[in-house]
């Protein structure tokens, strides 16, 4: 009898972990919500609703593009400073029309992706140094190109910031279309299985002939993309242009998402779907913390232990 018990106790604990690598997210976001349901007042208005939702679009859309890079078994720092140059851009070339300082911003943010990349897929730099090296150069031109914040004052972009279609505001909107195509870009497309077969082993997919340099450039210029659109939304919701400040942490939050939702760091797979619930897991308890009180520095101690208890959770899955 002691035997059995002895064999079938690491048999729960691998089941209890492929659970919580499996629903881990969703039911830390079902038990936050049951919390604030308790002891946040007016947590259930539709208000408070809406403003979480608008809060967590511009993490969800950052997180995606940090879930495609991660997938190759590599990391993007460089987030928050292209969310700081979209915002210095925006700034600089609203005066000629949003369409036109929409396009700007978007071959800048090309330009960091293509660094990125060339970097790690030609050069051989390791992901995490050749984004840290953007991370800090792209702050830095941001901070050039606008040194301090500035108001806006085009009705485009306030619209693009607080509009909303039947009642659903476009940051929904838009962070709700760019999950669908990505998860369709993953799942269904020559690129996403590319991308999923270099992040399970680079060696093994350029013996099999696969385009492995253009893939990784193609994948960080999706993220400095995505990146920059994050930049825009934040830059349009607060009528402002802060390169100072816009952005900061925010490679944190998306790593944390995308961690917490199910990719494992070591490449091979993308969970999209848990990719946008783990950011709706930090943006509840960051409005959590904040609604309670508490300090700020609370909700990076916070953050601090989601991810220690994601990547214990993460042990044993690999790559697949």
């Amino acid at each position: 009898m002691a035997e059995a018990t002895l064999r079938t106790a690491p048999l729960d604990r691998t089941r209890v972990l492929q659970w919580l690598q499996t629903y881990g997210v969703y039911a830390g976001v079902a038990l936050l919500a049951v919390v604030n349901i308790v002891i946040t007042p007016h947590f259930l208005s539709a208000e408070n609703f809406r403003t979480q939702a608008v809060q967590v679009a511009p993490v969800i859309i950052v997180a995606l593009g940090m879930a495609l890079v991660i997938g190759t078994e590599g990391v993007d720092l460089s987030v928050g400073a292209v969310m700081a140059l979209a915002a210095s851009v925006t700034a600089l070339y609203l005066g000629y029309g949003l369409l036109p300082a929409l396009l700007v911003v978007a071959l800048f943010a090309a330009a960091v992706g293509l660094a990125n990349g060339a970097l790690v897929a030609f050069v051989g730099v390791q992901p995490i140094v050749a984004t840290l090296a953007l991370m800090v150069g792209g702050r830095g031109l941001a901070l050039v190109l606008l040194p301090q914040l500035e108001d806006l004052r085009n009705p485009a972009l306030a619209s693009l910031g607080s509009g909303d279609l039947l009642g659903v505001p476009y940051l929904i909107l838009i962070a709700t279309a760019l999950a669908l195509l990505v998860a369709f870009v993953v799942r269904r497309t020559t690129f996403g299985r590319r991308l999923l077969a270099i992040g399970d082993s680079r060696p093994a997919a350029q013996l099999a002939g696969l385009p492995v340099r253009r893939v990784l450039i193609l994948v960080y210029v999706a993220c400095a993309l995505l990146a920059a659109v994050a930049g825009v939304l934040a830059t349009a919701r607060l009528q402002a242009s802060d390169p100072t400040s816009l952005g900061n942490l925010m490679e944190l939050s998306a790593i944390t998402a995308v961690v917490v939702g199910g990719t494992p760091l070591t490449g091979g797979r993308v969970n999209i779907a848990g990719t946008v619930a783990g950011a709706v897991l930090i943006q509840l308890l960051t409005a959590t913390l904040i609604k309670h009180d508490l300090p700020p520095s609370w909700t990076q101690i916070a953050q601090a232990i989601v991810i220690v208890a994601a990547v214990y959770a993460a042990r044993g899955r690999g790559k697949r």
